[in-house]
């Protein structure tokens, strides 16, 4: 009984929960604080009617005076899938590096908006990746 409830769970597990606790692992192995974020704005719903939102940013790390904004995708396949995984970086109203990591190998680059990218990898294997 309970192997087949081990199954049973094992099945459930999401890839992007794994990556996000590959992430989060190593932050802290690196001696960063971690938590995570919300950013607050105020927007207008499809009547009209302003409301308040609430969207997260997966990771904020913090060591001495760093301070690094991380969102952990999977995979970004599209531009709508970029502008999901990005709209709380542009809500934030600071000056502190923001990062998205993905599953697949990339070498860390910046994008146009001025977002470090990089794949799990790259971040795993060396321990400056976020300072690049």
């Amino acid at each position: 009984m309970g192997l087949r409830n081990a199954r049973l769970s094992f099945r459930q597990i999401e890839e992007t929960h794994i990556l996000e606790n590959i992430i989060y692992n190593e932050l802290r192995f690196r001696g960063y604080q971690v938590d995570v974020g919300t950013v607050e704005s105020r927007e207008r719903d499809s009547k009209g009617k302003e409301i308040r939102v609430q969207r997260e940013i997966d990771f904020i790390a913090t060591l001495g005076s760093k301070k690094y904004y991380i969102q952990s995708a999977y995979s970004i396949s599209d531009k709508e899938k970029y502008e999901q995984e990005t709209l709380s970086f542009k809500k934030t109203n600071d000056s502190f590096k923001r990062v998205i990591i993905v599953e697949k190998s990339m070498k860390p680059r910046y994008d146009d908006n001025g977002y470090l990218m990089m794949g799990v990898k790259e971040f795993l294997l060396d321990e400056n990746s976020l300072a690049i």
